[in-house]
């Protein structure tokens, strides 16, 4: 993984620039740019300088540069010239789309064609719920299925991705535990920043839906996480790979407590983290139990 890759997952990600690193090579690389190429999609969507029609616009085109057409160089200028947000690393990663590109261009082909397809795939569908929004493009979800379907584009897609990468040939049951692992993390992230996202005009908490139930729905995926984790580490996954996949279930769990605790914005701190990582290394190296 180059220096350049490194970096740009540290400015983009807490998460996953703790666990991506945990990977074997080549994965380490492949879910590394697979990772950033998502986050250029989440960027664009969440984008709440930019009206609805910028996004729709801003999303056809990163379609058209993942289908290979295209000037990158003259997309990411036009991204600058008007920022869809103000992250600094996300804005770091839309200038570099073109070096993005072209690692992507450098992987393994037969990944490189999962990664694209599952990246089209994501943009596309969060392209369908951006047309959805206002004129100033605030967007509120209308109900649990509505909920779980746009868990299933940001989210679930990246979890089918990762199997497929991980465990090719993987069977049903793990397929779908992967979409569930997916959907968790992302209703954990929904319930954290439901004050912050609302504040930029995106109400992921369909306003007739329980908040008591969302949070049992998160709970359950968690343990669909779980069965996934334990299927891989069964199946003689790479330890890294088994590293990669709990080290987000076992964050996300703590996370989940603390905000049922606490409220949204609460966030675990350094130290829990830290904490979280050995002993989940410490049981990797015995051989007990993860959860």
């Amino acid at each position: 993984m180059t220096a350049a890759l490194e970096a740009l997952l540290v400015r983009t990600s807490r998460t996953f620039a703790l666990s991506i690193p945990l990977l074997p090579a080549p994965l380490r690389e492949q879910v590394t740019v697979a990772y950033l190429l998502f986050r250029v999609a989440d960027t664009l969507e969440d984008g709440f300088r930019w009206e609805r029609d910028r996004r729709l616009a801003a999303l056809d085109d990163y379609c058209a540069a993942l289908r290979g057409e295209g000037d990158p160089m003259a997309l990411a200028a036009a991204w600058r010239v008007a920022p869809p947000c103000n992250h600094p690393g996300y804005l770091e990663l839309l200038d570099a789309l073109p070096a993005l590109l072209g690692a992507f261009a450098a992987l393994d082909p037969s990944a490189g064609r999962r990664i694209a397809a599952d990246a089209l795939r994501t943009a596309e569908g969060m392209r369908a719920f951006v047309a959805r929004a206002s004129g100033d493009g605030a967007l509120a979800l209308r109900d649990r299925d509505d909920l779980r379907n746009y868990c299933y584009v940001v989210a679930g897609i990246v979890g089918e991705l990762l199997t497929a990468l991980f465990q090719p040939g993987a069977g049903a049951a793990q397929i779908e535990r992967a979409v569930r692992f997916g959907e968790g993390l992302q209703l954990v992230n929904i319930l954290k920043d439901a004050a912050g996202d609302a504040a930029e005009g995106r109400v992921f908490l369909p306003p007739g839906l329980d908040r008591a139930e969302v949070f049992a729905l998160a709970r359950a995926d968690l343990v669909e996480a779980r069965r996934y984790v334990e299927a891989l580490r069964a199946a003689g996954a790479h330890r890294g790979v088994v590293a990669f996949c709990a080290l987000p279930a076992l964050l996300a769990e703590a996370t989940l407590d603390r905000v049922e605790r606490c409220g949204a914005g609460a966030k675990l701190d350094r130290a829990r983290v830290a904490a979280i990582a050995a002993r989940l290394d410490e049981a990797l190296a015995d051989g007990g139990a993860i959860f």
